[in-house]
């Protein structure tokens, strides 16, 4: 009998290997061939990774679909390469952070989701009795904001909270990912700021320095230490965050970091260019930043990148006082193409472990992120040598204000492809929703 597909001719990439080669599925997984298939995709001169696994983003849905919604945001992971996602706690309404808020959740992904998806649950105050409810549901881990998170239901967690809740993940075997700002830091400077005037984006980048940042990780991986959880730093935004990442790590703490892509491509100067488009927390850094973070992804020191798809309505960033307007970028279909259009290039190795394979081992989804045997069959084809520019109205998300818009790219998405069904082809939608939640393994 033959086999569900083969794909013929791709320059396949691994993390330890690129290799012209035929792949075959049966499924929805990698099978071993060769093997006659009902269908050939032809993908010579083609380069196949894994399919991006975004683990750090916001869709809002449900309660505040109008700011994203499963629908569009899943569609712009596609057409961008993406087969997975972890939806964050906040910023949906309610949040997640009990067995019924999930059970909401999960309904509306199954309902939407062009792609595979994951959910991470809240660490806050006000559920540290709630998580056992969502570890048995399957959730990947739990976030906890160590700085106010901007959404009021979704509460900020001080050092007693992270303390227990960290002790209790550890527990549980769930990860702890976290946002790393002193509150203490940046609600001084802020309040110094806002009493003298400031409006502009030049003050809201001071009120929120590297030092805040540097603060945190030390305090949050000291707490790792003592609580034996296993904890991951989300949008680190300076090399020295990631020198303290590092260093903990080598000291036995179970630690790891993500960068962004808009830390990668984008910089202070942009910020003051862009306005609120480019409105994040922490914020975007000068431009020797962006490079020693490139340098950082390049030797490894960096497990993976995110991209924080933070979405609002436009209305959210008119304010001409930048700190009223919404602190969030959405980039959601951009990853892929930030990371491979830095020159000097990463490898193409390299890039398949920080977009799929590392954050597959990370949060331990042992069927994900891999070109293998047994496997999912996800993976994304992309010609490598296309140059192309992002025009607004390629975007699938929602309200389509990326800050990318614009920019000249190297390598370009022509299909997506999950459990071996074609779901995005050259940035259209070819398919049904048909997400599934995927759990860790324990």
């Amino acid at each position: 009998m033959p086999i569900a597909l083969q794909i013929c001719g791709a320059t396949v990439v691994t993390p330890a290997s690129v290799a012209v080669r035929d792949l075959y599925v049966e499924n929805g997984q990698f099978v071993d061939g060769p093997a006659p298939a009902r269908v050939q995709i032809d993908a010579r001169g083609l380069l196949a990774l894994p399919g991006l696994i975004d683990s750090h983003l916001h869709f809002n849905d449900p309660g505040r679909a109008d700011w994203e919604g499963i629908a569009t945001g899943s569609a712009a992971l596609a057409a961008g390469g993406g087969t997975c996602f972890f939806d964050m706690p906040l910023n949906s309404s309610p949040p997640t952070l009990d067995g019924p808020s999930f059970d909401l959740k999960l309904a509306a992904a199954q309902a939407a989701a062009v792609t595979d998806f994951g959910l991470w649950g809240g660490l806050t105050p006000a559920n540290l009795d709630r998580m056992e409810e969502l570890a048995v549901r399957g959730v990947v881990g739990f976030k906890a904001f160590m700085c106010p998170s901007g959404i009021p239901d979704f509460q900020w967690a001080d050092e007693a909270t992270l303390r227990r809740g960290m002790a209790r993940a550890a527990r549980l075997k769930r990860p702890v990912a976290v946002h790393a700002e002193s509150p203490t830091l940046t609600a001084r400077l802020t309040a110094e700021i806002r009493a003298r005037g400031g409006r502009a984006v030049a003050d809201y980048l001071a009120s929120r320095p590297p030092e805040a940042e540097w603060e945190a990780i030390e305090q949050i991986t000291g707490l790792a230490r003592e609580t034996g959880c296993r904890l991951h730093i989300v949008h680190v935004s300076t090399s020295r965050g990631v020198d303290l990442v590092q260093r903990a790590a080598a000291d036995g703490v179970d630690v790891t970091c993500e960068t962004c892509p808009h830390y990668l491509a984008l910089n202070a100067d942009d910020m003051m260019r862009l306005g609120p488009r480019a409105k994040c927390a922490p914020p975007l850094r000068p431009a020797a930043e962006c490079e020693a973070l490139w340098r950082d992804l390049r030797e490894g020191r960096i497990a993976f990148v995110a991209s924080d798809h933070s979405p609002s309505p436009a209305s959210m960033k008119a304010s001409t006082d930048v700190f009223e307007n919404w602190g969030g970028i959405a980039g959601v279909q951009s990853t892929l193409a930030i990371v491979m259009s830095h020159e000097p290039a990463l490898p193409v190795e390299a890039i398949a472990g920080l977009t799929a394979t590392r954050v597959a081992d990370r949060y331990r989804l042992v069927r994900k992120g891999r070109i293998a045997t047994g496997c999912d069959a996800d993976l994304v084809l992309i010609e490598p040598g296309a140059m192309w520019t992002l025009r607004r109205e390629d975007l699938l998300d929602r309200h389509k204000l990326s800050p990318y818009a614009g920019l000249r790219f190297r390598g370009r998405v022509r299909r997506t492809i999950m459990r071996g069904q074609t779901v995005c082809v050259d940035g259209r939608i070819v398919a049904p929703a048909c997400g599934r939640l995927v759990t860790p393994a324990m």
